[in-house]
């Protein structure tokens, strides 16, 4: 049966989405079946079955998990009133990604290529991409009031810093190019006192 994505998940549910994170590490995106989730989760795969129909409803619940675990990394290690400090924060946090292995990290960019020809997926990772956005957003915002930052559109320079982080982690991935984190996370760096630090300091 489809889950509500809204509501909590279950010590079953959580079990699944971490035996689909093992079998993305195992097989990659390509190879990925419900048997071999199944293969990776200790109880039986009618079970996985009762709680997701088909595969492309597990990987859609399996997107809402992994940002949930990014929101609940954010809360535990933001305590900071200051916006900037917040910004800083969230960048960090974003441009170290998932502290995952490399074959989780090639499985979800064969994942993330599959998003203009599913549907659902599509779906997923744009509502996922506003989370984030709407996160950044709201912190830009919260430093206009408090006058960190200068008065912009918090949502383009959100989308702005969210491009430049998804540009590095891809291309971290694709060439295995260790520098290009480090030089974004200085081009963001530059880009947060030209653009947006009131007085640009």
């Amino acid at each position: 049966m489809g889950e509500d994505m809204g509501a909590e998940r279950s010590e079953t549910q959580t079990a699944i989405m971490e035996a689909t994170y093992r079998a993305l590490c195992e097989h990659g995106y390509a190879d990925l079946t419900m048997q071999a989730i199944a293969d990776e989760f200790s109880k039986s795969k009618s079970l996985i079955h009762y709680h997701y129909d088909t595969k492309e409803e597990l990987l859609v619940a399996f997107l809402d998990y992994l940002l949930d675990g990014f929101l609940t990394k954010v809360e535990e290690t933001d305590d900071s009133d200051d916006p900037r400090e917040r910004l800083t924060t969230l960048v960090d946090i974003l441009l170290s990604g998932p502290e995952k292995s490399e074959e989780f990290q090639i499985a979800m960019l064969e994942f993330r290529s599959q998003v203009p020809y599913v549907e659902a997926y599509q779906e997923a990772f744009t509502a996922n991409d506003r989370r984030l956005v709407t996160l950044l957003a709201d912190t830009i915002a919260e430093g206009i009031e408090t006058g960190a930052f200068r008065d912009v559109d918090p949502e383009r320079a959100a989308e702005t810093i969210l491009v430049m982080i998804d540009g590095a982690r891809s291309r971290s991935v694709l060439f295995g190019d260790g520098d290009t984190v480090a030089h974004t996370r200085e081009a963001i760096d530059s880009y947060v006192r030209s653009h947006l630090v009131a007085g640009g300091e």
